[in-house]
């Protein structure tokens, strides 16, 4: 069975309050839709993730998701029905067309293990299946007044989650036949007469909405984890002619660093403390200086590789410390660029990177003014084994 899935991440969340869509906001050092799609694929049932976002973010979102077998994204509609019955026609554009397909919201970044499994069993027998909860609290109904006016039997209620999960025509028809606004999917087959199958769901599969939501997926998310520490260590020799960059920003200076790369000597470091972290060697294991297509080049690609392997590995980073040894050139006025471009490449918010400098006191090669070293600390949290 071919089955794709719709990311659903067209919406603003402005009850969250954010700057920005939630959707986009860092969860353990990746975006929330990105836990969402490799939540989708983990059990390996997904073939494609299509995603439906708002009109101007498709280049946005295609770099977040790199690397995920993800279709090109669709702008959505002005509600979500429209935006999944984009994606949804889309798909139906596309050669071939899905047998089945999982309609998930982005903002919902933890799909449980089996989640998937379970729902396209039940498509075996119901044309639709969601996910849901059954309702365990006494509802209370309000009146105009914010008091009480009655109490709602709560007998056969369940709370639907995401991904639901259809067989691909019947949803396609669905959405082509009814022009009223549904609040999920399955409420459009419901009102075709089509049946849709319960099938359980979890306490851990939340819709980001306010900000304690994302803070309650955050320790769910890192309780399994375990703590690693990784250390780097690197120097580069003073070289005259070349531009000097240091943690990913060209800071001006009448000289540069001599290398075999561009010779970022605080990138270095810190891609040593993270393959260590994970126990794979260091950057010459990856980059080796004998392959000249290395030469000269941008070390912003080492880090964004080290994240990779993060990311890979199942893992998040949980913070990096780095320290430039060095007489000159001054740091203090770069501090925060080059913060705030260590944690753009390893997708991470900059209160989780520190970056700071000292001198040797004048000793030593570094106090000579003969070169730069850089130590760096970071710590990851992993799954066991």
């Amino acid at each position: 069975m071919r089955v794709s899935a719709l990311l659903m991440a067209a919406g603003r969340g402005a009850r969250f309050g954010a700057d920005m869509p939630k959707q986009y906001l860092p969860l353990l050092g990746r975006p929330v839709l990105r836990h969402a799609a490799e939540a989708l694929l983990r059990d390996g049932l997904v073939d494609r993730i299509l995603p439906v976002c708002a009109a101007g973010e498709e280049a946005r979102i295609s770099s977040l998701l790199g690397g995920l077998p993800a279709l090109p994204p669709v702008p959505g509609g002005d509600t979500r029905q429209g935006s999944v019955r984009a994606g949804l026609e889309a798909l139906a554009a596309a050669a071939p067309p899905p047998d089945a397909v999982l309609v998930h919201d982005a903002a919902r970044p933890v799909v449980p293990a089996g989640t998937v499994a379970r729902l396209l069993a039940a498509l075996e027998t119901a044309p639709g299946a969601i996910p849901a909860q059954r309702v365990t609290d006494t509802l209370k109904r309000e009146d105009d007044g914010g008091r009480i006016a009655a109490t709602v039997p709560r007998e056969g209620l369940w709370r639907a989650q995401t991904p639901q999960a259809f067989r691909f025509p019947v949803l396609l028809a669905a959405h082509r036949a009814v022009a009223g606004e549904a609040t999920d999917d399955a409420q459009l087959l419901e009102a075709a007469g089509e049946a849709v199958a319960l099938v359980e769901g979890s306490e851990s599969n939340v819709k980001i909405t306010l900000p304690e939501d994302l803070g309650r997926v955050a320790a769910g998310l890192s309780a399994g984890l375990l703590p690693r520490i990784g250390t780097g260590f690197d120097v580069h020799r003073i070289a005259a002619g070349r531009p000097m960059v240091l943690c990913g920003v060209r800071v001006p200076c009448e000289f540069g660093l001599e290398g075999h790369s561009d010779a970022d000597v605080g990138i270095h470091a810190l891609c040593d403390a993270i393959y260590g972290a994970l126990a794979e060697g260091d950057i010459g294991r990856h980059f080796p200086p004998s392959e000249m297509r290395w030469k000269d080049a941008d070390s912003a690609q080492f880090l964004r590789h080290a994240a990779g392997r993060i990311a890979a590995r199942g893992g998040v980073l949980a913070n990096a410390d780095l320290t430039l040894l060095c007489e000159r050139p001054r740091i203090g006025p770069h501090r925060d660029a080059m913060q705030a471009r260590l944690a753009e490449l390893l997708g991470t918010e900059p209160s989780r990177v520190g970056v700071k400098a000292t001198t040797t006191e004048r000793l030593g090669f570094t106090g000579r003014g003969e070169g730069i070293a850089a130590q760096a600390a970071a710590m990851l949290l992993l799954p066991p084994g």
